[in-house]
């Protein structure tokens, strides 16, 4: 399954990454330490987690058909990576599905999970990354709901988002997820708050990110709860991650907004991939064009959630660059 076709369905989406142990990595040494650190932003709350003294966390990456590989991949060698001020490993990852059979997840990669959801320990935190949701059982969502009870954090990353979404826990509360699936994420959960433009939201126990490597952010402000800001630059900096996304989750304004739809470049409303202009439709005078005919008839049922958009848009204008 195509990158773009996965993304821009709801039905898929979510990202599992099949390795063995990763050896945790020594810190690196000082760390550039960034200007502008906001203390807090709208989407964020840095309540702080505690170590536990008996050993590493265990972290538990959820597995599914196609799941797109940086959304777990990137998560995955931050917290490898991760150490406590006695530099022992802070967390113990494993790979967990519906059974220990091989998964194939983007790209052709074959994973061979750790566990199954009958067996697998009782995580700390949960990764789910987007992935083709056609394939999965209930056993995925039950055993997320039922372990989400003692987590740290519960965490999606990118379109991951419909599946944390699935189980019902997001209800009432704020997320966010790939903007190629903000509108059909606003049609389908219409009980969630969707965040457009936070790289990541965190509800306390629950958290989500944007798309694919906005989980590596997600994964370092996790990491940051648990041992501060210090130790976890020095991951970025092994990592040589120059991104500051993890220091403020405001940081996605880009796609905070609605692209301009026009003639030159037609832009599918829906999931924001280029439009096909065979498959077309009028709404309040202006021709709209789409990647495919379902996406179009998803369109036409939920006018709503455009217009709920675009009252965002003017909205938040004065707050975003042009």
């Amino acid at each position: 399954m195509q990158r773009r076709d996965l993304l821009k369905n709801s039905s898929l989406l979510a990202l599992a990454g099949g390795v063995t142990a990763i050896a945790a990595k020594s810190r690196g040494g000082g760390s550039p330490k960034p200007d502008n650190q906001p203390a807090s932003n709208s989407y964020t709350k840095l309540s702080p987690l505690p170590v536990p003294a008996t050993g590493e966390i265990p972290a538990a990456f959820v597995l599914g058909k196609d799941a797109e590989v940086l959304d777990f991949c990137g998560p995955l060698e931050v917290f490898a990576s991760a150490v406590t001020k006695d530099g022992k490993p802070l967390f113990h990852p494993y790979m967990v599905a519906s059974t220990k059979e091989p998964v194939t997840v983007g790209g052709g990669m074959k994973v061979l999970p750790d566990y199954a959801f009958a067996n697998a320990p009782v995580p700390k935190v949960i990764v789910i990354p987007a992935m083709d949701m056609s394939g999965n059982g209930p056993d995925m969502y039950d055993w997320i709901r039922t372990a989400s009870k003692s987590t740290d954090v519960t965490m999606s990353v990118c379109n991951g988002a419909f599946v944390l979404a699935k189980t019902g826990l997001l209800s009432g509360k704020s997320a966010t997820a790939h903007h190629g699936g903000y509108f059909r994420f606003a049609a389908t959960y219409p009980d969630v708050k969707l965040k457009r433009g936070a790289r990541f939201v965190d509800e306390g126990n629950l958290a989500s990110a944007g798309g694919i490597s906005s989980g590596i952010d997600l994964a370092l402000h996790v990491v940051e709860r648990y041992v501060g800001r210090d130790l976890t630059l020095d991951v970025a900096s092994a990592m040589e991650y120059q991104g500051q996304g993890w220091l403020n989750a405001d940081s996605n304004d880009a796609y905070a907004k609605l692209p301009d739809f026009n003639e030159t470049h037609p832009i599918c409303p829906v999931c924001l991939s280029d439009g096909d202009r065979s498959i077309k439709s009028d709404y309040k005078d202006k021709t709209f064009y789409f990647c495919s005919k379902d996406e179009k008839d998803f369109f036409e049922k939920h006018t709503d959630i455009f217009e709920k958009f675009l009252a965002e848009d003017r909205a938040r204008s004065p707050k975003l660059s042009k």
